[in-house]
Order: structure tokens, then C-alpha cells, then sequence
């Protein structure tokens, strides 16, 4: 049963994890967002009680 054998896949795996975590993973974290979120209080919702006809 080939798929059972990590021999060729679990370098492969490890590559791939190892250059997402220390190449690419910086460079995307380095970019800031061209549009930042406004600091506005969010509103709050007036809510009003529910009249059940057999109260």
C-alpha cells in the first residue's frame, strides 16, 4: 500500500510548512491594511419587550 509509506511525503509535507512558516508567513504579516477600521462606538440595539396575548 504506497499511500501508507511517509517516505516521499512527509519531507514534502515538512518543506512546505517550513517555507510557509519562515518565508512567506513574514512577508504577508508585514503588509498593513490600506483601510483600517474606524474607531466608532458600535450603536446599540433598542429592543422593546415581547407582549404574548396570554400574559
Amino acid at each position: 500500500m504506497p499511500q501508507l509509506n511517509p517516505n516521499p511525503w512527509f519531507l514534502i509535507m515538512l518543506t512546505t510548512w517550513l517555507t510557509f512558516l519562515f518565508l512567506i508567513q513574514p512577508k504577508l504579516l508585514s503588509f498593513t491594511p490600506s483601510n483600517p477600521l474606524p474607531n466608532k462606538p458600535t450603536p446599540t440595539a433598542k429592543t422593546t419587550p415581547w407582549t404574548w396575548p396570554w400574559t
